[in-house]
């Protein structure tokens, strides 16, 4: 495998373009770290069973090793509303392809941060425990959140029951879908770096909504038009996006705690 061109590090690892002997083009991420290791697998493991539902472009795993991670090149595609169309009736599928349970059989990661994939017997179950509960405690622990802002996040996690909607069975969801990791290329959209596991497929559509994607509104159209959505999911977008608020508070602190605890204020307003 001969390097093409570096592309920049991110989250302790380095990105290259590199040509394969048979000429194909591959991104690479590689790493000498020791928790590289787990990062890469878990994302392996979960590109692998995403792809399995057939139902969206997903990043193709060449090699996958201690020290990186090998995918597929995308090249770029043009971003239209009739592929954002196409994307929201595959999601669709992709979600309901389903899981066997909340939580999934390999190590979470979402980006360097290691997260608690055992399963729950719900999804407020599962989101309590293994999502929001663990990254409050290490968020307060890293001085990050103060022991107020942990009150406010323990009050939420008590009314989960209560604000989490209508039971759904687990979704196959991405897990990380923020629309850095949504690529439009030449053949449609292709998914990247998932943090995938059986989980609530209002996650997905509220990760999509935080930082904006491209024609969004026909993206969720498209979704609906393919599997309707439970009455009040868009009330309910502060309530899943607050734990990818808190994988920012931890990474990068700031102005994300103020985004938290105002999620945190509209969870516990419904």
């Amino acid at each position: 495998m001969k390097m093409v061109r570096a592309l920049g590090s991110s989250h302790n690892w380095g990105r290259q373009q590199a040509e394969l002997p048979d000429g194909r083009l591959v991104f690479v991420k590689s790493s000498a770290s020791p928790s590289a290791a787990g990062v890469f697998a878990s994302e392996a493991a979960g590109l692998r069973w995403l792809a399995e539902a057939g139902a969206v472009g997903v990043a193709e795993v060449v090699e996958v090793t201690e020290r990186r991670l090998v995918l597929g090149w995308v090249e770029a595609g043009v971003v239209s509303s009739r592929e954002a169309e196409r994307f929201g009736r595959g999601l669709a599928r992709m979600h309901t392809a389903g899981a066997e349970g909340f939580g999934a059989p390999w190590a979470g990661f979402i980006a360097c941060l290691a997260m608690d994939n055992r399963g729950a017997g719900t999804w407020a179950e599962f989101y309590g425990a293994r999502r929001l509960g663990p990254f409050v405690r290490a968020a307060r622990n890293e001085g990050r959140l103060s022991a107020g802002d942990t009150v406010v996040m323990d009050r939420v996690v008590e009314r989960l029951p209560v604000v989490a909607g209508a039971e759904e069975p687990p979704a196959r969801i991405h897990g990380d879908l923020w629309s850095g990791n949504v690529m439009w290329g030449e053949g449609g959209v292709v998914l990247v770096d998932p943090a995938a596991h059986g989980g609530h497929r209002e996650t997905d559509l509220a990760m999509l909504a935080l930082f904006g994607l491209p024609h969004l509104e026909v993206v969720l159209a498209a979704y609906e038009e393919e599997v309707p959505l439970a009455d009040g999911w868009r009330e309910r977008v502060p309530l899943h996006q607050l734990h990818p608020l808190l994988v920012h508070v931890r990474l990068f602190g700031g102005a994300y705690r103020d985004d938290l605890l105002d999620a945190a204020a509209r969870v516990l307003a419904l």
